[in-house]
């Protein structure tokens, strides 16, 4: 099984998402605002659900969520907030076709395989549900991209390096903590298409002085 690279700084981490980073996980939700539909009270499935920061966003768009997560460490925190299980996110224990919506938010540079991801989204998503993955933009965020200049993203042929990286594009966060998976847009984009999935929609979000651009597709099974 993957290690839980969170679980050594899981305490940090609920502190990091919930204060100071506040002005990104607005960014965040406007885009969840965007492209999830209204849930009427149907169940949503978090993967990779953390501390559970974006449950509160699912259930005001009318969605009961349930999370999903390798870290042990963060569902001590999730657990409070939405009912949870430890799994991996490339094997979840979830009944194929059980949902009608999945998401999977901030989650895929901290996996060596989200195309496998995105293939169990696919499973676990019933036939015309909808699969939301919001992530760090993959072509200006990363070791790769030098953002020292505010004014411009200066991108080097580390693009194209898929392993994970230690260098980071801050100190300050958690890429330096944990390390970060790159997957370039195409690979990503072809994820989609491989598993099944139609994509509906698009957004880029940013740039912002200190934060990451945002980069989200919603796909329906």
């Amino acid at each position: 099984m993957p290690v839980a690279a969170y679980d050594e700084i899981a305490d940090w981490y609920a502190d990091w998402v919930g204060g100071l980073h506040n002005s990104y996980s607005e960014r965040v939700a406007d885009v969840l605002r965007r492209l999830i539909p209204p849930g009427d009270g149907r169940t949503s499935l978090d993967i990779g659900c953390g501390t559970g920061a974006r449950a509160g966003v699912l259930r005001d768009l009318g969605w009961q969520p349930i999370g999903v997560d390798l870290s042990t460490g963060q569902l001590r925190h999730a657990r409070r907030i939405l009912p949870v299980a430890a799994a991996d996110a490339t094997a979840l224990p979830i009944a194929t076709g059980s949902v009608d919506l999945a998401v999977s938010i901030l989650t895929h540079t901290d996996l060596p395989d989200y195309p496998g991801v995105i293939a169990e989204a696919a499973r676990v998503v019933r036939p015309g549900g909808r699969f939301v993955h919001v992530g760090i933009h993959p072509c200006f965020t990363g070791a790769f991209a030098d953002r020292s200049d505010p004014a411009r993203i200066v991108v080097d042929s580390g693009y194209h390096r898929r392993e994970r990286r230690w260098d980071s594009f801050t100190t300050q966060g958690v890429r330096n903590r944990v390390g970060a998976w790159h997957l370039p847009l195409a690979d990503l984009l072809n994820a989609f298409r491989a598993a099944g999935l139609e994509i509906v929609d698009t957004v880029e979000s940013g740039p912002d002085a200190g934060v990451p651009d945002v980069f989200a597709v919603a796909a329906v099974s």
